[in-house]
Order: C-alpha cells, then structure tokens, then sequence
C-alpha cells in the first residue's frame, strides 16, 4: 500500500514533464486577455477578471477529474502510451489552431485511435528521444477502454458547459443587417482535468527506466497522471445563453452515455467499441456544428427596444447582479423614471445616489419590481451593461 501511494506521488510529478499542460496554461492566459480586451473594445469595462480562464482551468474540473480516475483505477481502464502520445499531439495541435470544437474528449480520442489503426494497418512506426510509437490492435482490447474513457470524459464535458459556460458568455455589439445594434455572446472556455490512467509497464520501462512501476499478477504497470484537455466554444445570437446551454449540455450529456454503452457492448463485441468512437466523434462534432447554424441568423435576442433599456451584461457582485438582473430583460423605470436609453438610465439613477428602485421586465415579458442599496465605491451605473441604439 505505501509504495502504491509513492508511485502515486510520482505519477503527480511526471505530469509537469507532459507540454500539454504548458500548452494549455499560456492558451488560458491567452483567453482571459483575448476576453477582456474585448470587452473593453464594446463596453469600456471588463466583465471577468482577466486570469479568470487561468483560475477555472484545473479547479473548476477538479472533482470529475477525481471521479474519472477513481472508476479508471478501480476498474483497471489501461491505456496505452501511443494513445496518449496522440491525444497529447492533437490537444496541442487542436490549440494551435485556434479550434475548440476539436477538443471535445471524443473528438481527439477518435482521432489518436485512428492514427494508431492506420500506423498499425501500414505497419508504421517513429523513434522519439526516449519514447518509441507504433500502431496498435486497438480490437485486443484499447478501443474498449477509449471508448469508456471518452464516454466517461464526455459527461465531464457536458457537466461543466452546464455549470461554467454561462459564467464566461462574453457580449459583444454587432450591428445587424438593418443597421440596428444587437449583442452576441461568445463563449471560449479551456478546462484541464488531470486523469490517473493505468499504463502497461512494459511499454515504457525500456525507455523510462526511472517511472514508477508496480507488479500484479507477475504482470508491470505505471500509473500515469494525464492532463486531458477539454475545450468549449459557442457563439449565440437570436438566443441567450442561459437558455441555449442548458440544451448544448444535455445532447453532449445524451451522448456521451451512448458512447459509454458502447464502450460496454465492446467487451463482447469488440468492433461495438470502435463503432462507439468514430461515431461518437461525429455526432459531437455534429453538435456543435448544429447549434452554430442556429446561432448564425441575423436576429438578437439582447437588442435596443423602444419601451426601455435592454440588458446586456451584468458585472459580477454589483448592485444589479444581486438584485437578479439578467441579460435579455429590460429596465422600464428607475426610481420612478421612464428610461429609454443608456443616458436616460445614468440620469435617472443620480435621482437617489444611495438607493435605486428598478422596474423591469424580465424573459418572460412580466413585470416585476426590485431594489437595492448603492454604495460609493459600487459601479456608477450599479454594475449594468446595455445596448443603446
């Protein structure tokens, strides 16, 4: 059991020797800054944080990571090194590119696996520094495996679009075909979840004599701590993210069970599990395509209307965020005051500097009423974000 618990400790430590995980934090970096820089171009504000990406990118995931590698190592889920090597390049390369759809988990283990068919159907093989990779017969048993990992992986993702992806809808002013002035939200979120995967110790101990290594069954294994990079990006117009995403979230979800069934299935019917994938695979990639068509027509659900002033965004602990003022309802009146553009809001909010009273219709065209204390240091428009015509 101690040594067990050593070869843990290792396996931490030889995850920092994987470029995945630098990739993936300068890419987070990257996205808060590409973020705000934005966001100061429409509003002259930033809405999150600029190091909000980097502070989310592992803790936000920290739980399914535990989880997923609780069931892989409990339920032996081997992974081979080839695999990794692939999943690796293609994350990094997914990044580079600048295309987020490509790091769906199913997405780039569809890909690894199918390198590793090809290099095993031709026979091919490379020599790294210290590493050597050839194909694999990914029907002795690693399509299974993959195919259980990224179901499991797959509901990991939809998990987190459900609770994060709201959080990180950045608006943006676009002006629509009729000249008239309408806000988009564009999520582009990366999160690293750190999985424990079992890898045979044969594999590697002839090119890593130092890994960390232990028998059972006569048999060596490495347990390795791999950083899975998940990657999430939508853009909506004609409807708000805290309707669309909840739906995005649930396809993902639906699928990645699927995928986990066939995973299943595979350990009788081993082509059930490549089926899994590959299909697997195209349907995310058909998600996403699908619900980017919807998004691309030149309606705006967060426009300027003429019975008052329309939310766009809300700054995190203002005035207006704990009054539950959300994008996409409109403000009527301030303390008393019919508002029917962002000059009006800002005059009528100076009638009463220490409290406003707002009258305001949310999604579902109601009325309701709201107030608040205001503060000196708080935001002097009480945290709110409109679109004016």
């Amino acid at each position: 059991m101690v040594e067990i618990l050593l070869e843990l400790l290792k396996a931490i430590g030889r995850m920092f020797l994987n470029p995945l995980l630098y990739f993936a934090i300068i890419m987070a970096i990257f996205l808060g800054y590409v973020r705000v820089k934005r966001e100061r171009k429409h509003f002259n504000i930033r809405i999150l944080w600029g190091w909000s990406e980097l502070a989310g990118l592992v803790k936000e995931g920290i739980w399914l990571s535990l989880a997923i590698s609780l069931v892989t190592l409990v339920f032996g889920l081997t992974q081979s090194v080839e695999l990794l090597f692939f999943v690796a390049v293609f994350g990094i390369l997914g990044m580079i590119l600048y295309n987020f759809h490509l790091l769906s988990p199913i997405v780039l283990i569809g890909l690894s696996l199918a390198s590793l068919m090809v290099m095993d159907f031709q026979q091919w093989s490379f020599e790294l520094p210290g590493l050597s990779i050839h194909g694999v017969d990914v029907l002795e048993g690693a399509a299974v495996t993959s195919a259980l990992v990224a179901g499991l992986l797959l509901i990991a993702e939809s998990r987190l679009i459900k609770k994060y992806g709201l959080h990180y809808a950045s608006p943006i002013i676009e002006k629509s075909k009729r000249g008239m002035h309408g806000v988009a939200f564009f999520t582009k979120k990366l999160w690293l979840l750190p999985i424990f995967f079992v890898v045979p110790g044969e594999a590697i101990d002839a090119y890593f004599p130092w890994w960390p290594l232990f028998s059972l069954n006569s048999q060596q294994f490495a347990l390795v701590l791999f950083p899975f990079v998940i990657g999430f990006q939508q853009k909506t117009r004609r409807s708000l993210p805290l309707y669309i995403y909840p739906k995005l979230s649930r396809a993902v979800l639906i699928l990645g069970e699927v995928v986990l069934v066939g995973g299943l299935a595979g350990y009788f019917y081993p082509l059930a599990a490549v089926v899994a994938v590959f299909a697997g695979a195209l349907a995310r990639l058909m998600i996403s395509y699908i619900f980017k068509v919807r998004e691309r027509k030149d309606v705006y659900a967060v426009s300027a209307r003429p019975n008052g002033v329309m939310i766009a965004a809300v700054l995190p602990n203002s005035p207006a965020e704990k009054m539950g003022l959300q994008a996409g309802e409109i403000i009527r009146k301030v303390n008393g005051m019919e508002v029917h553009n962002e000059l009006e809001l800002y005059q009528a909010l100076q009638i009463n500097a220490a409290h406003c009273k707002l009258e305001v219709l949310n999604h579902h065209n109601e009325l309701r009423l709201t107030q608040h204390v205001v503060h000196s240091k708080d935001h002097y428009r009480i945290g709110l974000l409109v679109i004016d015509s």
